[in-house]
C-alpha cells in the first residue's frame, strides 16, 4: 500500500504527524497547505533513509481494529453544570472521572484562538479545556512521545483524538498498554481552517471588535440538536446562530472543505481502533426518545474492547442513561458505516476559499438558505415539540394505569 512520501498524493495522509514524532533525525516537519491543512516534508539533508517514518504512516500501517462484541451507552452525566459546557452529554467527562483515580495523565485537543492542539493535564479538575467539538485538525505536537514516556513510567494514560490519531499513536507506540486507554470522537471529517480564519476576519471588521472565541456547539440555552455557533467578542458581546442559518455548517456538511483523505476514510467502519467511541445521540427521538434530556444533549457511547466496557460501566455511577443495540445505534452513525461522499464542487469551491473573494461574497456563492419545509421541520414540529407531546402521552398513560 503507498503512503504519501511515495505517491504524493495528499488523499493518502491524514495528518497524523506520527512520521514527524518518529524521525530520530528530526527531519520532518508539518506544513500548511494551500487549502489550510498541514502535511509532512522531509528535510533531505537531516533525512538518513532509515524509512521509519513511512513503517509508522497510518496509511501504510493501519493497526487492528477491535472485534470484540459492542456493549453501547446512550445517555448524559447527572452533573447539570459539566452537561452543559460539554458538546453533547458530557460522557468524556464522566469517563475521566471514573478512570483518573491516581498516576493518571489525560491527553486531548484544546483550543488557542482559533488554533487547536493537543496537551495533557495530570488533574482531572483541569478536563474543561479538552471538552467540547472543535471541528479543525489539532496540532499533535510531541504527543504521542509524551504519551509513550507516561506509559513507560507506569502512569495511567486516557488518550483522545480522531480516529487517524488513535490510529497513529497505537501505530508509534508499536505494542499494547494495559495502562492505555484510548478514546475518539465518531469523526465526519475535519474542514479547512481558512473558512473560519475568513469569518473571523469578516466578523472583525464589521464589528470592530476582535473575536475572543468560537464556540461550535453552544447549548446552554438548550438547544443540543440546533448545533448553535456562539462568537465572542473582547467588546463583551456575543452573536449566535443555528446550524440551518449557519454557512459554516450547510458548506461543511456539504462535504465541500474536508480534508482529501477524509473522502477515503478507512476508520468509518463499524471495527474501530479505539476502546471507547464517543457521539451524539443522533436519532434519539426516534429510537430512545426517554433519552433526549430535553434538548440538553445526550451521548453515543460505543465500547468496542473490555477495558474500554469497564471504564464506562464505571463511568454509569454519574450518568443517567442505559444500554442501547448496537445494529440500531448505527442506523444513525453514518460516520460508522461509510466516509464522507465526495462533492464534485469541492474543487471549485476551494479555489474560491483560498482566492481573495470576501466572506459575503463566498457564503451568497456556495451558502444556502433553508427552505420553508426545513425550518417548518425544526422551528415548529421539530424534535423539542415531537418529545413534549412523547412526554404528555407518558404521563396520560401512567395516570390511566
Amino acid at each position: 500500500m503507498k503512503n504519501y512520501f511515495i505517491s504524493g498524493d495528499k488523499s493518502d495522509c491524514f495528518g497524523c504527524e506520527a512520521c514527524v514524532q518518529i524521525c530520530p533525525e528530526k527531519a520532518v516537519i508539518m506544513k500548511s497547505d494551500e487549502e489550510g491543512f498541514r502535511y509532512p516534508v522531509i528535510n533531505k539533508e537531516l533525512c538518513v533513509n532509515c524509512g521509519v517514518c513511512e513503517k509508522v504512516c497510518g496509511k501504510q500501517r493501519i493497526v487492528e481494529e477491535n472485534i470484540e462484541k459492542k456493549y453501547v451507552f446512550g445517555g448524559h452525566i447527572r452533573d447539570s453544570e459539566v452537561l452543559a459546557e460539554s458538546t453533547s452529554g458530557g460522557a468524556f467527562s464522566a469517563i475521566v472521572n471514573s478512570w483518573c483515580k491516581k498516576d493518571y495523565v489525560i491527553f486531548g485537543a484544546e483550543t488557542e484562538g482559533l488554533k487547536v492542539k493537543h496537551s495533557y493535564i495530570t488533574d482531572k479538575n483541569e478536563i474543561k479545556k479538552f471538552r467540547k467539538s472543535k471541528y479543525s485538525q489539532s496540532i499533535i505536537g510531541t504527543a504521542y512521545t509524551d504519551a509513550k514516556n507516561f506509559l513507560k513510567e507506569g502512569k495511567k494514560v486516557l488518550f483522545s483524538g480522531t480516529p487517524c490519531q488513535i490510529s497513529a499513536l497505537k501505530s508509534f507506540l508499536g505494542k499494547e498498554y494495559d495502562n492505555l486507554l484510548t478514546i475518539e470522537v465518531i469523526c465526519e471529517g475535519v474542514p479547512s481552517p481558512i473558512f473560519i480564519e475568513k469569518y473571523v476576519e469578516f466578523l472583525k471588521k464589521k464589528t470592530g471588535s476582535d473575536v475572543l472565541s468560537v464556540d461550535y456547539r453552544f447549548k446552554k440555552i438548550r438547544k443540543w440538536d440546533f448545533q448553535v455557533m456562539k462568537v465572542d467578542f473582547a467588546d463583551g458581546k456575543t452573536r449566535m446562530k443555528d446550524r440551518w442559518f449557519n454557512d459554516f455548517w450547510v458548506i461543511w456538511l456539504n462535504h465541500l472543505m474536508s480534508r482529501p483523505s477524509c473522502y477515503k476514510c478507512p476508520f468509518t467502519t463499524a471495527n474501530r481502533v479505539a476502546d471507547i467511541s464517543l457521539g451524539d445521540l443522533w436519532g434519539v427521538h426516534l429510537y430512545c426518545p426517554e433519552l433526549y434530556n430535553r434538548d440538553k444533549g445526550a451521548s453515543l457511547v460505543v465500547c468496542n474492547t473490555l477495558k474500554g466496557k469497564e471504564a464506562v460501566k464505571e463511568a454509569e455511577n454519574i450518568m443517567d442513561g442505559h444500554e442501547l443495540d448496537f445494529e440500531t445505534a448505527l442506523k444513525y452513525q453514518s460516520p460508522m458505516r461509510k466516509s464522507i461522499s465526495f462533492n464534485p464542487d469541492r474543487d471549485n469551491f476551494m479555489k474560491d476559499l483560498v482566492s481573495d473573494m470576501d466572506y459575503i461574497d463566498l457564503c451568497k456563492k456556495w451558502g444556502k438558505h433553508p427552505s420553508i419545509k426545513l425550518l417548518w421541520q425544526k422551528y415548529i414540529w421539530g424534535n423539542r415539540q415531537k418529545m413534549f407531546v412523547w412526554r404528555v402521552r407518558n404521563y396520560i398513560a401512567k395516570k390511566g394505569e
